[in-house]
């Protein structure tokens, strides 16, 4: 791979110029870079602010735009970008109007086409402005062109860009790195007919002429970068929240989002102000492979969190609790995600619980943790052990393999574990001292292992063990476990129903009334409904059945309608224990219908692995795939397409 490099092979993308040779440029790929996944050379010359001018051509699906990077220079007689997918036609040197054109060389792709490709500049030592003129392509990965049939109004397209982790060179030439933070603005061109918004300051209101203006004043890392163009409309929630939408969904979203505004007080409350200014969400069409995506000052969600019950709001909880650990403090590579993941389920955690009690939020992270252990169980038979770590070895490797529930779950029983040991006054303390002493920075877990114990630790007096959290696999024995009635309960109904019997059976019941002046004995019979338990407690439940077979499946879905929820939560974990069984194919369409929809990849690999688990359910998950392939986003239907190959 990259590191190995010793000749680089020279390809000039349309552009006149001769191209260069400088053997200084083709001997730092061969160096240890700052970023495991990133060619830039960032202690040399680094972007500070970058301007884009974006025309946004909807009928050629392309983005035309100049990338304007100013730069920190430290002496460096060439600047390095990462790019992939991307048509390069001239870079510049100089403030706009007063430039003049350089060299560039642009390097082989990676062997596994993960990385992309160098982009070379000839610079000198003085050279603060660099400006490179491109096109995106068809492999411009980030971006989702949606066309009519995929959007709520049947009638406009949409586009959206999707840039975690090292997808924004996709779209843009740029320093690709977390570790470097950049102020931005865009000058964007899109149809008059449709809006455009960014991670940054937004309108609420369509521009007739189409051009668009957008400031983000704050240094972020380039994979919160974010554009989105559609036939938007905009709701206001108060307290500086606000959500947009589809036309036809806005209204849903404004009232399946209304607590959004108390979430952001209970959320300032815990660890300090919101530095951000404004907090809007952006529901997106449903091809989005996330439940949601923290862009600065505009969220990306899934529409799939539209329940009509606010029973999946905990996303918003998260994408929000990003706002301080993941945006204002960063990982500063993708080795240690979970410093941006973990941290952020465990705010998430607390936020639940002081919207919904302790035990609604203990039930919500139950069924994360479950899914913690049996990720960790599929690592150990799959050889992978390793990544059950915190701090990962990703060189050389997708960093995409770090978004796991190791990062996010793991880490947030770190922390749990971390309070349980020094209390929640005092880890609540640190925390919010730890968002203000780093913020706007990125972080190492090296670093992290300093200031937690110079600020946490040693003042505590207490000797936690997390080099067993951070660099060994597996979960310590230390691990803080949870229990609650409610948890106990529902896992004893599985436990019955694993035996053969039927925990939900009608039970009679008598009751007393007096009628008539005499006093009768009533028999009832009571029957579980749907309702009478939180969506999570049916995830509990469904998630601890083994595998019964087909007949007894359709029981429970005549009982309970798991096939006809109108949660993709339960749809997704019913269908992957029916794909188990020869019960999918009763409720084939079902299952197609909603892999047809939905590309979210957290719902749509695990239906997609559990299918293709048999012979008979591998042929029907590639007609499947085949079918759908074109509504998901690259980064959902690579995962799938990664996985079925390896099926056969």
């Amino acid at each position: 791979m990259r590191h190995l490099l010793i000749l680089l092979i020279l390809v000039l993308l349309g552009c006149n110029r001769a191209p260069s040779t400088n053997p200084a440029a083709t001997e730092q790929l061969t160096e240890n870079p700052q970023d495991d996944h990133s060619y830039a050379n960032l202690k040399q010359i680094n972007t500070t602010h970058l301007h884009l001018d974006l025309e946004v051509d909807f009928a050629a699906q392309t983005i035309y735009g100049t990338a304007r990077h100013r730069m920190r220079n430290n002496g460096a007689d060439t600047a390095i970008f990462d790019i992939k997918g991307l048509l390069i036609q001239k870079v510049t040197l100089g403030p706009k109007n007063k430039e003049r054109e350089t060299d560039f060389t642009i390097g082989p792709m990676d062997k596994d086409s993960i990385f992309g490709q160098a982009l070379l500049v000839n610079v000198d030592s003085t050279t603060q402005y660099v400006n490179i003129y491109y096109q995106t392509t068809e492999a411009s990965a980030a971006l989702d062109w949606l066309d009519t049939t995929l959007t709520s109004s049947k009638t406009k397209p949409f586009l959206y860009t999707q840039g975690q982790a090292i997808l924004t060179r996709t779209w843009i030439p740029i320093q690709d790195s977390p570790s470097n933070r950049l102020t931005y603005s865009a000058d964007v061109k899109v149809p008059s007919d449709l809006l455009a918004l960014m991670s940054a300051k937004n309108p609420t209101q369509l521009q007739k002429n189409g051009l668009y203006h957008f400031e983000m004043p704050r240094a972020i890392p380039s994979y919160l970068i974010a554009l989105a163009v559609g036939d938007i409309a905009f709701k206001d929630l108060g307290h500086n929240c606000g959500v947009y939408a589809e036309k036809e969904l806005v209204d849903n979203c404004a009232n399946e989002f209304e607590d959004l505004p108390e979430m952001m007080r209970v959320a300032e409350a815990l660890y300090g102000p919101y530095k951000w200014g404004r907090y809007d969400v952006l529901v997106l069409p449903y091809s989005f492979p996330f439940g949601g995506m923290e862009n600065p000052m505009l969220t990306f969600a899934n529409p799939t969190l539209l329940t009509g019950d606010k029973s999946l709001v905990s996303v918003l909880a998260h994408e929000l609790a990003h706002s301080w650990s993941g945006n204002l403090v960063t990982n500063h590579s993708w080795s240690d995600l979970w410093l941006n993941e973990g941290t952020t389920v465990y705010f998430e955690e607390r936020i639940m619980e002081a919207l919904k009690g302790k035990e609604v939020a203990d039930i919500l992270a139950q069924v994360e943790f479950r899914e913690l252990e049996q990720t960790i169980a599929e690592m150990r038979q799959d050889s992978s052990y390793e990544d059950s770590k915190l701090h990962l070895n990703l060189v050389n490797r997708d960093p995409d393999i770090a978004m796991s529930d190791v990062a996010y779950v793991k880490g947030a029983f770190f922390f749990r574990t971390l309070e349980q040991m020094v209390g929640r006054k005092k880890l609540d303390a640190f925390l919010k001292q730890y968002f203000s002493h780093f913020a706007f920075q990125t972080i190492s877990a090296d670093e992290f292992i300093d200031y937690l114990e110079s600020e946490l630790l040693a003042k505590s007096g207490k000797d936690f063990n997390y080099r067993d959290w951070i660099f060994q696999p597996g979960l310590p024995s230390n691990c803080v476990r949870i229990a609650a009635p409610r948890i106990e309960k529902i896992e004893s109904q599985a436990q019955l129903f694993n035996q053969g019997k039927n925990p939900f059976k009608a039970k009679v019941s008598y009751k007393w009334v007096r009628k008539n002046g005499k006093r009768k004995r009533i028999k009832t019979l009571v029957q579980t409904k749907y309702q009478d338990l939180l969506i999570q407690e049916w995830q509990l439940f469904i998630g601890a059945l083994s595998n019964p077979p087909a007949y007894r499946l359709q029981e429970l879905d005549k009982q309970f309608a798991f096939s006809e929820s109108g949660n993709s939560e339960i749809l997704c974990n019913w269908f992957v224990l029916a794909a188990k069984s020869d019960y999918a194919f009763q409720i084939e369409p079902k299952i197609t219908a909603f892999l047809g929809k939905v590309g979210r990849r957290k719902y749509v690999l695990p239906i997609y692995e559990a299918l293709a688990s048999s012979p008979k359910g591998l042929q029907l998950a590639k007609r499947i795939f085949h079918q759908s392939k074109s509504n998901y986003h690259s980064v959902t239907r690579r995962s799938v397409w990664k996985m079925l190959q390896k099926q056969g």
